[in-house]
């Protein structure tokens, strides 16, 4: 398992309601989401790859938060499964079909409080030094 950078007590604290039962699993997934956004991202770590400084901790725990979040409340799983089909009904009509991707392989749909809680931090995202 990759680093997780949120628990579900902090997920709890964080939106004011209480951690779905998955949120081990949740938290794990929209960690790896908040990993991919910085990839370029320049920052110090421990051995394990688990930021150190506390300004930068909390960003991510705050970030982790918000995707888990705003999946939640887009209703997805984190998997990427539901942006691959789309259905249509219209009356009589109906047609349904998958999708040709509105994102570039490999890209993050990061939530934009996701965002915001990484760049206050002072991480630059997608800025290669």
């Amino acid at each position: 398992m990759g680093r997780v950078y949120a628990t579900p007590e902090q997920l709890t604290a964080w939106s004011g309601k209480p951690a779905p039962p998955d949120a081990d699993r949740l938290l794990a997934r929209a960690s790896e989401d908040v990993d991919d956004a910085l990839a370029t991202a320049l920052y110090d770590t421990d051995p394990a790859g688990m930021p150190t400084d506390p300004t930068v901790v909390a960003a991510l725990a705050d970030a982790v938060c918000a995707q888990v979040e705003y999946q939640l409340a887009a209703g997805v799983d984190g998997t990427g499964a539901d942006d691959r089909w789309e259905s249509v009904s219209l009356g009589p009509l109906s047609m349904s079909g998958r999708r040709t991707g509105t994102q570039a392989p490999g890209s993050v749909d990061l939530a934009p409080r996701a965002y915001r809680a990484l760049t206050r931090s002072g991480i630059r995202l997608g800025v290669i030094w």
